[in-house]
């Protein structure tokens, strides 16, 4: 019942080269940042990670990608990191772009058991019928690109509507971040920083939590808790002195 690991290195240790990994997080916020920086020293390389994007060029899982340790990224967006958007566009990063509700929905799955579903998202367009580029090569020509996925009709309201399969998703790994989480696995996050961490944890085989502030077994509210301890394998404490960046800082004119 005690999954606490004395240190985000041990925490991360036997992840192997050319694992899956699902990363909670969106932007900047709520990434497991300690978990990504002791992955990144450890020198794991091949990796096929699922992530709403990947975070910046210098921060989060931008490190990793610098340095080339990501062979392939699932993601609904590019965002702010042009090192993404250049290996991808020079050939030398596999990249699946997934509709950012399907994407959490593929992961929602995958830690339910459901092996598939259908949604409407995506029908009539290249997520359904094929041709998304995934690889291009190094000469910028299209190498590689998306099959086309099922569609069938189901009624709705009375008439028959198109839906398109998506498959579920599961990794070997989960790497997330909560703000409070127990000895037992039980995680609380702060806020929106609830976005993809629970989605992640549930789809990981291993799901490995860096939390900030440890509470003893009994000490959450049942009501409280966001993610029950059985999705969760590995619990290392960061402490509350995590950095946190923002993404892009918008403000106000002063006034007058």
């Amino acid at each position: 019942m005690d999954k606490l690991v004395s240190t985000v290195t041990a925490a991360v240790s036997d992840i192997p080269d050319g694992a899956s990994l699902a990363v909670g997080g969106f932007g900047l916020c709520g990434i497991p940042v300690e978990l990504i920086r002791a992955l990144h020293a450890r020198g794991t390389t091949g990796l096929d990670v699922v992530s709403n994007n990947c975070g910046v060029d210098d921060f989060g899982l931008g490190i990793l990608l610098a340095d080339h340790r990501i062979a392939r990224m699932t993601s609904s967006y590019v965002g702010e990191n042009k090192e993404f958007a250049r290996q991808f566009l020079a050939g030398e990063l596999e990249v699946e772009l997934v509709p950012q509700g399907s994407l959490a929905e593929r992961l929602r799955a995958g830690g339910a058991g459901i092996p598939a579903f259908y949604t409407a998202t995506g029908v009539g367009t290249q997520i359904a019928e094929g041709g998304v580029p995934l690889r291009y090569s190094p000469d910028g020509q299209v190498e590689k690109t998306a099959t086309a996925k099922e569609v069938r009709h189901f009624d709705v309201a009375g008439a028959p509507h198109p839906f398109v399969l998506e498959r579920a998703i599961t990794c070997d790994y989960a790497l997330v971040h909560a703000a409070r989480g127990d000895r037992h696995g039980n995680l609380v996050f702060h806020r929106s920083a609830r976005n993809f961490n629970p989605l992640c944890a549930m789809a990981g085989r291993i799901t490995v939590a860096e939390v900030e502030e440890l509470l003893a077994p009994g000490e959450l509210d049942p009501d409280e808790v966001h993610l029950p301890g059985v999705f969760v394998q590995r619990v290392v404490h960061v402490g509350t002195d995590v950095e946190k960046r923002i993404e892009r800082r918008t403000v106000r004119p002063a006034a007058g």
